[in-house]
């Protein structure tokens, strides 16, 4: 196997696997081996090319796959949970911090915080923006996804910004963990995670489907508590992470061959 993985870790810095994973190192150095890295980029102009935060630090670049790095921007005064490259534009990164979006349009050299629908406080304190997406079919289409804020959407490539509103049926279906976009038929279907599991909207938003996911033995849920979610090929699979708690003791993955419909 001739690729690298790239692991991000909560107190233990940044590790890369290499051959698929047959040996990893620690990356010692500029990263801080004892940091939380929160969000990998990987460019889609350039597999060769990483991106890596680092709370209270910055954002770090690779350009060999993950061996050496250099520090390419600050944003030192709050954590970043989110990096994403325009798969339309080379030069465009965007950032999602706590709270907010930033971004760059000097290919991550310098990033400026962008004005967005964002709320500054939540159920929890301050709001996290889980992702930021931009739409593969759309070049001025970008989404950010909050922990605890919903959906947001800009039209503009990010100049302004509407929140999507309520996602469900109690404010906590607004905990968004995971997004991803899914070609659908003719159009775009939108998927989010939150802890009521897997929900899904073919109109843009307007309404969402949502599907629980079965609780882990001796849970203090009555259902799996997803995370994370991957769209990986142009088909029906869907791959959603799910755990049994806050922050929990076990995961699994579920996978979907149907588009979600199980």
């Amino acid at each position: 196997m001739s690729y690298n993985i790239a692991v991000g870790t909560v107190g233990g810095g940044l590790w890369v696997g290499y051959n698929g994973g047959e040996k990893w190192r620690q990356i010692q150095g500029p990263i801080d081996p004892e940091s939380n890295v929160r969000a990998l980029a990987l460019n889609p102009h350039d597999s060769q090319h990483l991106l890596a935060s680092v709370d209270h630090d910055g954002i770090y670049q690779s350009f060999d796959g993950g061996s050496h790095w250099e520090k390419t921007a600050q944003l030192a005064d709050r954590p970043i949970w989110s990096l994403a490259f325009d798969p339309h534009d080379p030069d465009r990164i965007y950032a999602g911090t706590r709270p907010g979006v930033f971004a760059s349009q000097d290919r991550g050299t310098s990033f400026a915080e962008l004005t967005t629908s964002i709320s500054t406080q939540c159920a929890i304190g301050v709001p996290r923006t889980t992702n930021v997406v931009v739409d593969p079919n759309d070049a001025n289409t970008v989404y950010a996804s909050v922990e605890i804020d919903g959906l947001h959407r800009s039209r503009d490539r990010g100049a302004t910004w509407e929140s999507l509103g309520q996602l469900g049926p109690s404010e906590f279906y607004n905990d968004v963990h995971g997004f991803a976009l899914r070609s659908h038929g003719e159009g775009t279907e939108l998927l989010v995670t939150s802890p009521f599991g897997l929900g899904r909207s073919n109109d843009d938003g307007e309404t969402w489907n949502w599907h629980e996911f079965e609780a882990f033995d001796d849970s203090k849920f009555e259902f799996a508590y997803s995370r994370c979610i991957r769209t990986p090929w142009n088909d029906e699979t869907i791959i959603v992470c799910v755990g049994d708690y806050i922050p929990g003791r076990i995961g699994a993955i579920e996978v979907s061959k149907d588009g979600g419909e199980s």
